[in-house]
């Protein structure tokens, strides 16, 4: 079983209906939906380009999948969850667009937005306590992109090779597209599907758990924690990196 602690919103929330219904399949319940129509694309390539993403979920990635180390209990993860709410503050940022990432399609900031990188930080290193090392087989999958010295660095002692500097927050929407055509095709889609949820400001007010249960089982959410507490993301990384 492994977990991970992702951007996410509250079941309802448009953003989250509509990344679930891009993705066909809502990580609140487990059960497939029905995807929009792509003109160009038909419904069962739509699925197959998207497959990855669905896998894990409709998310943004803050503390990368990880299992629980040894002596680690789901109840004292949870625990931290509720605590690690209760301490940061809700906040804003100016908005998401569709973005090309490589070869990929994701929801990305349309301007600039420290408070995302700053909670993925804190996240990283809040819930480190709690990571069993990766095996040498996540180790080797990894490597295998290509890494830094310092991505690799990080891959090691954090379990993820993209945090602090490396960081770039991303909801992703789809797989590695190597086909130009099909690639216009669905960033065309994805900016229609998602219209009235970018360009404007959104609030950052929950964090989510997910969890697979067994290794390649699709992601699922165990369980959404409100932010209630006062004091920014970007101010308690940095209090957090001052004691360490």
């Amino acid at each position: 079983m492994r977990y991970a602690i992702y951007f996410a919103a509250p079941a309802n929330d448009p953003l989250m209906e509509l990344g679930s219904l891009w993705l066909g399949r809502d990580p609140f319940t487990g059960l497939p939906v029905i995807q929009p129509h792509v003109p160009g694309v038909s419904a069962q390539r739509l699925a197959e380009l998207t497959a990855d993403p669905r896998r894990y979920g409709f998310h943004g990635t803050l503390k990368a999948p990880f299992s629980l180390k040894q002596g680690v209990l789901e109840d004292d993860l949870l625990a931290e969850c509720a605590r690690f709410g209760s301490h940061v503050a809700p906040f804003g940022i100016p908005g998401l667009e569709v973005t090309r990432l490589g070869r990929f399609l994701a929801l990305t900031p349309s301007e600039e937005a420290p408070e995302l990188p700053a909670l993925a930080a804190l996240c990283v290193k809040t819930f480190e306590p709690f990571r069993a090392p990766l095996p040498e087989s996540d180790l080797a999958r990894r490597r295998a992109a290509g890494l830094t010295r310092v991505q690799d660095n990080n891959l090691v002692h954090w379990g993820y090779p993209y945090v602090f500097g490396d960081f770039r927050f991303h909801m992703t929407l789809t797989n590695k597209l190597v086909d130009d055509n099909e690639a216009l095709y669905l960033e065309r889609a994805a900016q229609s599907h998602f219209q009235e949820m970018t360009g404007r400001p959104i609030t950052c007010t929950a964090f989510g758990l997910y969890v697979e249960p067994e290794r390649g089982a699709p992601f699922e959410v165990h369980s959404m924690f409100d932010l209630t507490g006062e004091t920014r993301p970007s101010e308690a990384a940095a209090r957090l990196k001052e004691v360490q």
